[in-house]
């Protein structure tokens, strides 16, 4: 027994000190990790992010090439689909010739400009001429209406002036010829009073044929007035038809104006012609590699249609969702060094080049509003995006979707 008791406490003194180096090297390891991964922000919910681009079709047709295929690499400008260019050669024609027909129009609209111009001045000119000498005839058969009527007054005077000779001087006669039978005058005397009462009666006669003749004339006369009177209300209709000289005018230009806007109608029509022709050749927007081909030769695609979508991995970022709470002491510029899962421990650097303006749930369908329900505080994840630094991916192995662990060096 007392060969035995003094061993229990060496072996207690053994394991306390196994114990204590323990816990010596555990706190060093604690204080070496918090030495290394301070001033570092780190997460595994990350990935890879790219351009991506999809391509549409811009019009219908039925598809006649496709060049390419999938995972094959093309450069901006590059042909990806051809459709049948047919229909939309014949609508391009068709508007080249409604634009030259339009044009041929607006040329002939516009050279009826001043020609109407010239011939509305010569035709307001010339009614106003009218209207000057269809008034003077009026004037005119005016005073041949005054003359004529003057002749008939002197012609029935002279009618009144011969009936009273022609009276008088059948009297004479009878007076004479009672003197002649009782031979107190000579035949001759007698003779030459019947040939005075002859004389008188014939220019009576006359004078009736001249008022026949003189009311004659005011009949013409009156019919002259009648004419020249229809002539000038004709010339004033055509002095007020050729007073809308301005509006004719502004008339033929309204319609060349007119013909013009159809000029540029079928202009616009022949581009948006042009244009759809120009769309059944589908080319490279970017250079990138071809992803997610849908559509095969003889295929009838509808304008808007998805045909392949272009992925751009020579600009490939990396989209990390850290921890509201890890963004204190995180800002643009500062390195980084990224973790790819696919490649192991090869790591990649780049930098931080900006911090989203919201989080990840207020860009999702249904973001949640915490103004409703029960609210549970839950920590917010907000997206980082990191560049590479150049000459990190030169052989494009980055995909976008890989899983990446990045960690961002704040001091």
């Amino acid at each position: 027994m007392a060969d035995q008791s003094p061993a229990v406490p060496f072996i207690q003194q053994g394991r306390f000190r196994i114990a204590a180096a323990v816990v010596v090297v555990a706190m060093l390891a604690l204080g070496g990790w918090l030495w290394l991964t301070a001033g570092q922000e780190s997460t595994d919910d990350a990935q890879v992010d790219a351009h991506v681009t999809p391509v549409s079709a811009r019009v219908g047709g039925t598809i006649v090439r496709v060049p390419v295929v999938d995972n094959q690499p093309v450069e901006a400008g590059t042909v990806l689909v051809e459709l049948d260019p047919r229909d939309y050669q014949v609508a391009v024609d068709k508007a080249r010739a409604a634009l030259a027909d339009a044009e041929a129009a607006a040329v002939a609209a516009q050279s009826g400009v001043p020609i109407t111009s010239t011939t509305a001045t010569s035709n307001l000119s010339t009614a106003r001429g009218s209207v000057d000498q269809a008034t003077s005839g009026v004037t005119a058969a005016q005073k041949e209406v005054d003359a004529a009527h003057a002749r008939v007054a002197v012609a029935e005077a002279r009618l009144r002036e011969s009936q009273a000779n022609a009276t008088r001087a059948a009297r004479d006669v009878e007076r004479l010829r009672g003197l002649l039978a009782k031979d107190e005058v000579s035949q001759q005397a007698f003779d030459a009073a019947v040939a005075a009462s002859d004389s008188a009666r014939a220019a009576t006669d006359s004078a009736k044929s001249q008022i026949i003749e003189a009311q004659a004339g005011v009949a013409v006369a009156e019919s002259h007035l009648a004419q020249a009177r229809a002539s000038e209300q004709q010339a004033h209709a055509g002095l007020a038809t050729a007073r809308t000289a301005p509006q004719q005018v502004t008339q033929m230009r309204a319609r060349a104006d007119a013909a013009e806007a159809q000029v540029k109608q079928a202009k616009a029509s022949l581009e948006q012609a042009e244009l759809n022709l120009q769309y059944t050749t589908v080319k490279a927007p970017s250079k990138g590699v071809v992803s997610r081909k849908t559509i095969e030769v003889g295929q009838v695609v509808q304008a808007g249609q998805p045909l392949m979508a272009l992925i751009a991995l020579d600009q490939v970022w990396i989209t990390a969702n850290f921890k509201e709470t890890q963004l204190t002491n995180m800002r643009p510029g500062q390195p980084a060094t990224i973790e790819v899962d696919t490649y192991g421990r090869h790591e990649f650097k780049g930098h931080v080049d900006s911090i989203a303006a919201a989080t990840g749930a207020r860009f999702s369908l249904l973001p949640p509003e915490n103004a409703t329900g029960n609210y549970v505080k839950v920590v917010q994840r907000v997206p980082v995006k990191i560049v590479l630094e150049q000459g990190q991916d030169a052989g494009h192995i980055l995909r976008p979707g890989m899983s990446v662990t990045p960690t961002v060096h704040t001091k």
